[in-house]
């Protein structure tokens, strides 16, 4: 990372110009998904006053904003370009994680324009053809070493590779930019080295990650400079010099800083100035061994050690990129045809969401849709069915009042669907048995008028029978929909942590989309039951009617039937 200075106002002008918003090709054709990635140094972002050059952030992949099923499962065809879509930029890549969908990779930033959301670079993949780029420098040459506390071997090297540790270092894999160093009062230590040391009065910088769990401790020291921890407050001490302000709470992560440049000592915590003093005029060079974390305990991460001048712009935006900070970083994932349109990625939240399903919520969501397709046809079935009826019914009934005549004088066989017309078919049949509508045929008693009523009745019971057939499946939907689609969203939310615990990488962005597209289960039960809902009581209240009906015809076939052929 370049040392910062003021850009004049019409060269940052054009830095924020040539940035289009979105690029008008794709880079390389062999590539099929990019992930656009925008820093917002305005007014709703993390607002900077001078440009940024060389800087190096860390861009944190995940499912919700890359594809990894496209990709290679080591990351070796992962690509960076900057955001006129041509510049190929310098990246390394510290973790790809595949299997677990995460991935943290160093990409240097040529130039981060203030006061703009037009700062692009894009992440390609998704070319079988390509092959792992070497590693490369990604740091400006101001930085002269960078530990990332990420090698399996607990060596903390740093990011040349050639400055380790003198003994293990002990990991913790949940640290702040995946693993960190986790200390328990003993001090990790590297060698001196020339690469490393400062002349007196020459600018100097330093930057880490703490998280503490207690109140005590030397951050980082070298030679006559000592950072530390003294009852929860920062400390700095250099020959002479003693310079306190800042507090850090207990485990929580916070960003540190110091520079030492232009006759001033300034001290920075989460990216603010905490505190500042004049350089004594006998300033001692800093050299010798490098030391982090005596008598500190809690977890360090992402050391920065710089031969030059850091401004407190370039330390916020540090701390803002490194942090993951959502008001600074916005990630999505493109597909080829929303290239050239505006927001072209964003409008793919529902197939974000779709990737991310796992494995039972799809199985959940599957057979929510079953259930669907079978709601579906049953309100369709039925609600053609109840239309039917009431055409029938309503042509019966015109029928059978206009007729003076109880016996074959109401044309039951021109209304097949109505269930009055089955009615009083049932109803002449048992008529007929007793030889009503002959000449010589006796009165019926009332105990067979009786036995009539009592036979219309029982089909009256089985065509009520036939109206509510299948219903059962819509109660089905909608008591169960809801709770298949929690099961699912409660089993995909166990899921997604024990898979964020299992990677080490807490941060929300990698949640989230593990959540949200657990919560899709919810949505696809609530999909089911709503309309199911709906359905089920129209269908209720058409069957209830057409229930009464028949028995209002019934009593009035009995009674027609009395007064005609009972006996007086």
């Amino acid at each position: 990372m370049h040392a910062l200075h003021r850009l004049p106002a019409w060269l940052a002008l054009a830095a924020i110009t040539c940035t289009p918003l979105t690029a008008s090709a794709w880079w390389n054709n062999d590539f099929k998904q990019r992930t656009k990635i925008t820093l917002n140094t305005g007014a709703a972002g993390v607002e900077l006053h001078e440009a940024v050059t060389g800087a190096t952030i860390p861009v944190r992949l995940h499912s919700g904003n890359f594809d990894f099923l496209s990709a290679k499962p080591d990351g070796a065809d992962l690509r960076f370009v900057a955001g006129d879509d041509k510049t190929p930029l310098k990246f390394w890549i510290e973790r790809f994680d595949g299997t677990n969908e995460l991935a943290v990779v160093w990409v240097q930033v040529p130039v981060v324009a203030p006061g703009s959301d037009r700062n692009i670079l894009y992440a390609y993949a998704g070319n079988d053809k390509a092959a792992a780029e070497p590693p490369g420098a990604v740091f400006d040459a101001a930085t002269v070493a960078a530990f990332h506390f990420a090698d399996k071997a607990g060596r903390a090297a740093d990011h040349t590779g050639a400055l380790s540790a003198t003994g293990a270092v002990a990991s913790e894999l949940n640290g702040l930019i995946g693993p960190s160093a986790r200390l328990a009062g003993q001090a990790i230590e590297w060698p001196a080295s020339a690469r490393v040391q400062a002349a007196a009065g020459a600018p100097y910088a330093v930057s880490l990650w703490a998280k503490p769990e207690g109140g005590g401790g030397t951050l980082f020291a070298q030679g006559p400079l000592s950072l530390q921890l003294d009852g929860g407050k920062l400390q700095l001490r250099l020959g002479s010099l003693s310079l306190a302000g800042g507090e850090l709470p207990p485990n929580a992560w916070a960003h540190l800083a110091l520079t030492l440049q232009a006759g001033k000592a300034t001290l920075y915590v989460n990216g603010a100035q905490a505190a500042q003093g004049d350089l004594p005029a006998k300033l001692p060079a800093i050299d010798g061994p490098l030391r982090a974390g005596a008598g500190f305990t809690g977890l360090l991460d992402e050391l920065q050690i710089a031969a030059g001048p850091r401004s407190a712009d370039w330390v916020k935006f540090a701390r803002a990129a490194q942090a993951a900070d959502a008001k600074l970083v916005a990630a999505v994932t493109q597909g080829r045809e929303g290239a050239d349109a505006e927001g072209g990625g964003d409008a793919g939240y529902i197939g974000i969401l779709v990737r991310n399903l796992t494995p039972d919520a799809k199985a959940v969501i599957g057979i929510l849709a079953v259930m669907f397709v079978i709601a579906l046809w049953v309100m369709v079935t039925k609600a053609l069915l109840v239309r039917r009826i009431d055409r029938g019914n309503h042509g019966f009934m015109t029928g059978f009042r206009a007729s003076s005549d109880v016996l074959g004088a109401a044309g039951a066989q021109q209304h097949p669907h109505s269930p009055l017309a089955r009615l009083y078919a049932a109803g002449c049949r048992e008529l007929t048995r007793r030889d009503v509508g002959k000449a010589d045929a006796p009165p019926l008693s009332g105990a067979s008028i009786d036995a009539v009523k009592a036979a219309v009745d029982a089909d009256l019971v089985r065509e009520s029978h036939k109206l509510n057939a299948q219903m059962v499946l819509l109660t089905i939907a909608i008591s169960g929909g809801p709770f298949l689609g929690l099961l699912g969203t409660v089993v995909g939310v166990m899921i997604t942590f024990a898979a964020i615990a299992a990677a080490g990488d807490v941060n929300v962005n990698a949640i989230a989309p593990g959540i949200a597209a657990a919560l899709l289960a919810t949505v696809a039960g609530l999909a089911v039951a709503i309309p199911a809902l709906f359905g089920y009581n129209y269908l209720a209240s058409r069957i209830k009617n057409i229930s009464a009906d028949m028995q209002i015809f019934v009593d009035e076939f009995v009674t027609r039937v009395a007064e005609r052929y009972g006996a007086r």
